[in-house]
């Protein structure tokens, strides 16, 4: 088996994941490393084992071992430098979003499609197993004609004033924040698991912290450090810290989604729960090893994720026994190993078992419409 050469940008919390997971996938290796700086990308590719370190994409780009780029930098790079790498036969993979705007995103998409060159984003929730599992008990019909979807996605690692990340910027992150960070996953992995299209929205926002505390020097995602208070400086906040959304679907259904990044105690929480004309069934992705389902006249069951106990093709994306629990660095893992499958091949195939860039425009595309719904006060189509 040849080995697939891959360059990772970006070396914030979710670069060094991408890598933790391709290295676990027989017949990758990641020989680059990109970064904003010369000292950062020799540090980091140093400490991670990395053969190349560059502080220039286009130096990357040139590299003629690399076959694949994943682009895991801040939300106002990933156009251009996606784009770059198309444009030189690179096959990428691309955090979310795409891009800022749908414009952006349907130029992405269009480029890829000329290129015949695989494209994928990073909406790695779709492979917990029991998503693939809930997915083919709705497509059979188990829960019957769906009713209902709500659910969340909490979390608070921006709780207090003097948190700061570079995604509180319009001008780096995009207009919207929690709904286009967050909500962007919840929306996706609905869609996907019930099989159903969101067809219209009425969106409320709030910022519960209109001033925040900018750090004078960088703090990593995550990182939750408390620096002295002559190490910050004022900043108005314009992006939402929570919003609420009401969900028409096409088959009729209706929904709610709440998001928040000010929710203390809440770590990473995405849930849902859909209601079904036969039964229910809901998860969390704090729990991501048991779903539970619900029945009017009998007792309520957990699933645990079980390769006997799934449908097949859920159990395709488990690697250990029952009981053995798998969590988010698998979901990146077995996104990984699905579209370095077509990688290999050299060409996406017809009917892709991965999110592509038409997934990543989806969102922007719904990102858009409840940003218009928030400003307008009304639904939108």
């Amino acid at each position: 088996m040849d080995t697939v050469k891959v360059g990772v940008v970006g070396t914030g919390f979710i670069g060094p994941a991408h890598i933790e997971a391709l290295r676990r996938i027989p017949g990758i290796e990641v020989i680059a490393l990109g970064a904003s700086n010369r000292e950062k990308a020799q540090g980091q590719a140093e400490a991670l084992g990395i053969r190349y370190a560059y502080d220039d994409f286009n130096e990357l780009l040139e590299n003629p071992d690399i076959q694949a780029v994943h682009i895991c930098t801040p939300n106002d790079l990933h156009f251009p430098m996606t784009r770059d790498a198309l444009n030189a036969g690179k096959h990428v993979v691309c955090e979310k979003p795409l891009a800022k705007t749908t414009d952006e995103a349907r130029q992405l998409v269009d480029l890829a499609a000329k290129t015949g060159l695989v494209n994928a984003v990073h909406f790695n929730i779709r492979f917990y197993p029991l998503m693939v599992h809930i997915r083919d008990m709705i497509a059979s019909g188990e829960l019957g004609e769906i009713y209902s979807i709500h659910g969340s996605y909490l979390q608070d690692w921006l709780f207090y004033p003097t948190d700061y990340n570079w995604r509180l910027e319009p001008e780096r992150s995009g207009e919207s924040r929690a709904i286009a960070d967050i909500g962007s996953h919840w929306m996706d992995l609905i869609e996907f698991v019930s099989g159903l299209s969101i067809s219209e929205v009425m969106a409320d926002f709030a910022t519960f912290h209109k001033i925040r505390k900018k750090p004078l020097k960088p703090v990593d995602t995550y990182a939750g450090m408390t620096l002295n208070p002559s190490d910050y400086r004022d900043v108005p906040i314009n992006t939402e810290d929570y919003a609420t959304v009401l969900l028409g679907f096409d088959n009729g259904a209706r929904g709610v989604l709440t998001v928040s990044q000010v929710f203390a105690g809440r770590k990473n929480r995405l849930f849902f729960e859909i209601a079904g004309s036969k039964k229910s069934v809901a998860w969390e992705s704090e729990l991501p090893n048991q779903a539970w389902i619900g029945n009017r006249d009998r007792a309520n069951e957990i699933l645990l994720r079980d390769p006997s106990l799934v449908s097949s093709q859920s159990g395709g994306l488990i690697n250990y026994p029952g009981g053995h629990n798998e969590g988010f660095p698998d979901t990146l893992k077995q996104l990984c190993k699905t579209v370095y499958r077509a990688i290999r091949r050299g060409k996406p195939p017809a009917t892709p078992d991965y999110p592509t860039f038409e997934a990543g425009l989806r969102e922007l595309v719904l990102c858009e419409k409840i940003l218009e719904s928030k400003n307008k006060r009304t639904w939108i189509s």
